[in-house]
């Protein structure tokens, strides 16, 4: 039996409607960007570092960081606890899941945020 210990939401609706909220900032995040570099192909670095500046693009680029965590987070878990059976190894790849997507988040702080 499953526990909800390591489940990123309440419930599996919760989780499911999350996957979803995610996909959808994923999904406006790639066109925005696949539509700016269209719009201005002779982009520079001046260009393209002024919009990183911009705080609107710096606050929905954490949107997308912590959608990108938490989308794969609830992809993962998923998966784990659906083939790997063994509550040791499914607590190991979780965990070092968990580890990995909180030190890409921290990384991504820093990096859109200069601290």
């Amino acid at each position: 039996m499953v526990t909800q210990i390591t489940s990123f939401g309440r419930s599996g609706l919760y989780d499911w409607m999350m996957q979803r909220v995610s996909a959808v900032v994923l999904s406006l995040y790639t066109v925005f960007i696949i539509g700016y570099l269209l719009l201005n192909p002779d982009l520079t670095y001046d260009q393209w570092s002024a919009l990183f500046e911009a705080t609107w693009m710096r606050i929905f680029s954490l949107m997308v960081l912590l959608s990108i965590g938490m989308h794969s987070w609830i992809g993962l878990w998923s998966i784990s606890t659906d083939y790997i059976k063994a509550t040791g190894a499914r607590f190991f790849f979780q965990s070092l899941c968990g580890l990995v997507m909180f030190i890409y988040i921290v990384w991504g702080v820093q990096v859109l945020w200069g601290l």
